[in-house]
C-alpha cells in the first residue's frame, strides 16, 4: 500500500525522487524501565541489587544499602546487559528531550522536491546515524524503482532516482560518504568540526570527504541543507507530534512498522490532496465548509438588505405619491 500510494503521487506530478534527504527520530516504547531485566539471569533490577548486596556480605540489605551500591556501578542500564522481556527489540537511549526511555529509533527518506516520504525504516534505538542509514537507502532505491517500474506512474518520474543524498552532521563519516558514494553521485552530509586529519592510506576517503565539503560550501549545498531541515522535520512533526505517534502503543518492530507506514501512506495522500483540491487534511476541509458558510451567509445578507432597501424605497414612494393624489 504504502508503494501504491507512492505511485499514485507520481501520476500526479509532484513526486520527482532525485534529491532525497534521510534523517531519524526516537519513539518512546510501549514499556517502562522498571521493566528490565537481565539477559543473562532474568532479574528485575532491584533482585539483582539484592543479589550483589548479599555477595557483599550484607544479609539483610536495606533501601539505603543498595541505593549506596547502586550508586557506586557503571553502565547501569547497558542493553548489553539488559532488555525488556515483552519488547525485546526496545532499547534503551536518550530521547530528544534528555529523559532516558525504552524507544525505536524511525529513518525517514524524504523526497526534498515536493516533501513525500519515499521511505521510512524502524531500527533499534542504539544504532547510530552511520550504521542505520546503510539500510534506509536501500529501502528508498527499492521503492522508487518500483514505481519507475509501473508504466503509468514511472514515465512521470526521474529514469534516475536518488542521484543526491542529504543528511545531517550525524551521518558524516568515512565509511558512510565512501559506501553511499557507490550508491548515489553526490552526497550534500553536514561536516563536523573535526579540526586537523591525519589522511595516510586513506586516499579514497579523503576524495570523498573533500568532494562532499566542496558541494556543502557551494550555493546549491547551503540550499538543500535548509531544505533538508525544513522538509524532513515536517515529517517528523505530522508523524510524531501532529499524528501522536511519539510514543507508540505496539509492541515489535514488525507490528510497529505496519503502523508507521500506514501513518506515513497517510501523510504522502495529504499531498496528492493538497496537488488535485488545495487542502491535505482534514481540519482543512473543515476550515473550507467554514468559509464557503461565511460567503453564503454574506452574500444572503447583502441579498436581504438590498431587498429590505428597495421595499423601503418603493413604499415610501407609495405613500408620497397618495399624499399627491389627495391634495
Amino acid at each position: 500500500m504504502f508503494v501504491w500510494v507512492l505511485k499514485v503521487l507520481a501520476e500526479e506530478g509532484p513526486l520527482k525522487g532525485k534529491t532525497v534527504g534521510v534523517d531519524a527520530t526516537t519513539w518512546e516504547a510501549d514499556r517502562a524501565m522498571r521493566s528490565i531485566v537481565r539477559r543473562d539471569t532474568n532479574e528485575s533490577y532491584q533482585e539483582f541489587l539484592t543479589r550483589l548486596a548479599k555477595e557483599s556480605s550484607i544479609e539483610t540489605p536495606t533501601r539505603e544499602d543498595l541505593a549506596k551500591l547502586d550508586k557506586q556501578r557503571k553502565h547501569k542500564a547497558s542493553n548489553n546487559d539488559r532488555q525488556s522481556p515483552s519488547d525485546p527489540d526496545a532499547r534503551v537511549t536518550k530521547m530528544k528531550d534528555g529523559r532516558t526511555h525504552l524507544a525505536h529509533k524511525a529513518e525517514h527518506a524524504v523526497d526534498l522536491n515536493t516533501g513525500a516520504i519515499v521511505a521510512v525504516t524502524l531500527q533499534p534505538a542504539d544504532r547510530g546515524d552511520t550504521t542505520s542509514i546503510e539500510e534506509t537507502l536501500p529501502v528508498a532505491s527499492d521503492a522508487l524503482v518500483d514505481v519507475i517500474a509501473d508504466e503509468s506512474a514511472g514515465s512521470h518520474l526521474n529514469a534516475q532516482v536518488m542521484v543526491e543524498v542529504v543528511a545531517d552532521k550525524h551521518y558524516h563519516s568515512n565509511d558512510v560518504l565512501t559506501g553511499v558514494g557507490q550508491m548515489v553521485q553526490r552526497t550534500y552530509i553536514s561536516e563536523p568540526d573535526q579540526g586537523r586529519r591525519d589522511w595516510t592510506d586513506k586516499a579514497e576517503a579523503r576524495d570523498a570527504v573533500y568532494a562532499n565539503r566542496r558541494r556543502i560550501r557551494g550555493r546549491r549545498g547551503k540550499r538543500l541543507t535548509k531544505k533538508r531541515g525544513e522538509l524532513i522535520e515536517r515529517s517528523f512533526t505530522h508523524g510524531c507530534e501532529t499524528g501522536g505517534m511519539r510514543r507508540t502503543w505496539l509492541r515489535g518492530h514488525e507490528n510497529i512498522l505496519k503502523r508507521l507506514l500506514i501513518h506515513v501512506a497517510g501523510g504522502n495522500l495529504s499531498l496528492i490532496l493538497r496537488k488535485v483540491v488545495g487542502l491535505g487534511t482534514a481540519r482543512g476541509f473543515q476550515g473550507l465548509a467554514a468559509r464557503v458558510f461565511d460567503v453564503l451567509r454574506c452574500a444572503w445578507t447583502r441579498l436581504e438588505r438590498s431587498l429590505h432597501h428597495r421595499w423601503s424605497q418603493n413604499r415610501g414612494r407609495d405613500r408620497i405619491g397618495g399624499r399627491c393624489a389627495s391634495v
